[in-house]
């Protein structure tokens, strides 16, 4: 990495690096995980990193349902100093977009197709509203790199154009630089990144006081929202995951709309828009004049309104004096409130499904439960903001992996890949996983051979990336299994349903699996490697599980068996290894 002055991203993703063994590749990851304030880092590394030398120029690939984006993704270190990234890596993009968008799906490489389905699926199903096509690197911006990234911003226009939804949805080809790591980075550190005094006039204004937050209502200029959008751009959003997502000419864009009522009907402005909410460091009102109070403000941050904000500032002239906007300036007094108010006032970053279940009993069992573990914190449920994910433990365990690892050993690998949200909204999947019977100990046997699997794939992507000789005929064989969408959860189901001939006695209830002493997650995931490594050996009788390189229902209930059986015929071959798992396992309530 270059050795420009220190900088605390760099830090982050040094230590992002070493805790999961991954290569340079990942600072695409690091990129997201700060945009989208996720958590998940060995799973989304597991799944996003293409991996290979053929990648179609493709390092990452992202899909995140939910949120409703998808990340396509080049990525590039320097380890010198230098002014600007190679602008060809960024034209690369082009390439990779006509594979994944365009090409057809048996031309795809194996490690893609699955990839590049998932992707497909999702845009025509509307699953896709913002579309990033990111060229992520540690070096200066560059003229040239903005100029091949309209090209490629052109490119994937053109090629969404035929898919029925495509021509809706919003496409940002970025350029992730070092700054911009650097902003990303200090947006998750901090809240508000705006921070000069700011002095304008307001009509009047009420002030609502409590113990932790004070508020001040008032309305605002349109032109001055104007202009701090024109000086501070999207710095003024730094709580708002959405931005400005810009605007077509289309009736049901709602950017749009806010655009005509503006141009049109600016004196309807107030009554028809639902105004702003802003975060402020402080503010002061000033005494009633015959021209209004003076209002000075010291940091903002627009947590709603992020859309009228921008649209107002795109229009093409400077609005009317007449275009007044509502606006409610909030400045709170302790960190948890700041975070609600980003939380519930933001409708992208609404409650994510696991918020839903923070309070539920079950999940109070088991944070207390899990006090005991080794090298262990659960969550269960409960989110924190971006600060909280750059700073989180590495020996934290997600609430959103846990739920997947218990759906795959419990039978539903599908929904474990597919739909990770429904685990938690769903009463009837969340009431399968977690039962009275669940406990800690066994969240750790579950949750570790899943880590176990997804460690296994990015080791051998790596392996293959870095010298693609050195693997072996199994290793080969192991990678194209786990490159298939769906396949770790797979996986984790079929070991599963082998328990009972790896521990060589029946199983009555699953939930009663545990290991024999209290060990941390990364000591159980050791235990679960030679399993793992064993099972992926025989990987190519699970073949029939996949439709289109992703897993369904209905392969898996006619492949799974099969699977167990062959198992079953050549445990004897296996005794040691399985006599040693078995071990360390215990079986009881």
């Amino acid at each position: 990495m270059n050795q420009q002055a220190d900088s605390g991203w760099r830090n982050a993703f040094d230590a992002m690096k070493a805790n999961y063994s991954l290569t340079d590749d990942a600072i695409g990851v690091f990129a997201i995980n700060l945009r989208f304030n996720l958590d998940d880092t060995q799973s989304i590394a597991s799944e996003a990193i293409t991996g290979g030398g053929d990648d179609k120029k493709c390092d990452v690939l992202y899909v995140d349902k939910e949120r409703q984006v998808a990340v396509i993704a080049q990525c590039y270190i320097s380890k010198n100093s230098k002014a600007a990234a190679p602008a060809n890596k960024a034209s690369d993009l082009n390439t990779a977009l006509t594979w994944l968008l365009s090409t057809d799906i048996e031309k795809l490489p194996d490690g893609l197709k699955g990839r590049a389905d998932e992707l497909r699926a999702a845009i025509n199903a509307g699953e896709v509203k913002q579309f990033y096509i990111w060229y992520v690197h540690n070096l200066p911006r560059s003229k040239n790199v903005q100029n091949e990234l309209e090209a490629v911003e052109g490119t994937a226009r053109s090629a969404l154009k035929s898919y029925p939804l495509g021509p809706e949805i919003n496409i940002f080809a970025e350029e992730i630089c070092d700054a911009q790591l650097d902003r990303l980075y200090m947006q998750a550190e901090r809240t508000v990144i705006v921070t000069d005094e700011i002095v304008t006039n307001v009509p009047d204004a009420i002030e609502i006081n409590s113990s932790d937050w004070t508020s001040l209502v008032t309305t605002v200029k349109g032109s001055w929202l104007r202009e701090l959008y024109t000086q501070y751009k999207t710095d003024l959003f730094s709580a708002n995951l959405r931005g400005y997502l810009g605007s077509r000419e289309s009736d049901s864009n709602i950017n749009n709309g806010i655009k005509k009522t503006a141009q049109e009907q600016p004196h309807n402005f107030y009554v028809y828009n639902n105004g702003i909410t802003a975060l402020v460091l402080d503010y002061e009102l000033g005494r009633r004049g015959k021209s209004g109070r003076k209002l000075k403000i010291t940091g903002i941050s627009i947590v709603n309104g992020a859309q009228t904000t921008g649209s107002i500032a795109n229009l093409p002239e400077n609005p009317t004096p007449d275009l007044q906007v509502s606006i409610r300036f909030v400045k709170a007094k302790k960190d948890t409130i700041i975070s609600n108010v980003v939380r519930f006032n933001n409708s992208q970053n609404k409650l994510q499904a696991a918020d839903f279940r923070s309070t539920d009993q079950i999940q109070d069992r088991l944070r207390t439960e899990f006090d005991s573990i080794p090298d262990a914190e659960y969550e269960g449920g409960r989110r924190g903001g971006a600060s909280d994910t750059i700073k989180r433990s590495k020996f934290t365990i997600p609430s959103y992996t846990v739920g997947q690892s218990l759906a795959a050993f419990h039978g539903d690998p599908v929904t474990a890949y597919d739909k990770k949200s429904e685990l938690w909204t769903s009463e009837k999947n969340y009431r399968q996983i977690f039962t009275d019977r669940t406990t800690a100990r066994h969240i750790i046997f579950c949750y570790s051979l899943l880590s176990a699997i997804n460690n296994r794939k990015i080791a051998l992507s790596q392996k293959q990336k870095n010298d693609p000789a050195t693997l072996t005929a199994i290793e080969k064989n192991s990678l194209s299994f786990l490159n298939k969408k769906g396949s770790s959860y797979l996986l984790c189901h079929v070991i599963s349903q082998c328990m009972e001939t790896i521990i060589s006695k029946p199983i009555p209830n699953r939930f009663d699996l545990y290991f024999t002493k209290n060990i941390s997650p990364a000591t159980a995931e050791g235990y679960w490697s030679p399993i793992v490594e064993m099972m992926l050996s025989l990987s190519n009788q699970l073949d029939n599980s996949f439709s289109r390189n992703r897993i369904s229902n209905e392969s898996v209930a006619k492949t799974v068996p099969n699977f167990v059986g062959v198992v079953a015929s050549i445990s004897s071959l296996q005794s040691e290894l399985f006599g040693k798992f078995a071990s360390h396992t215990r079986l009881g309530h």
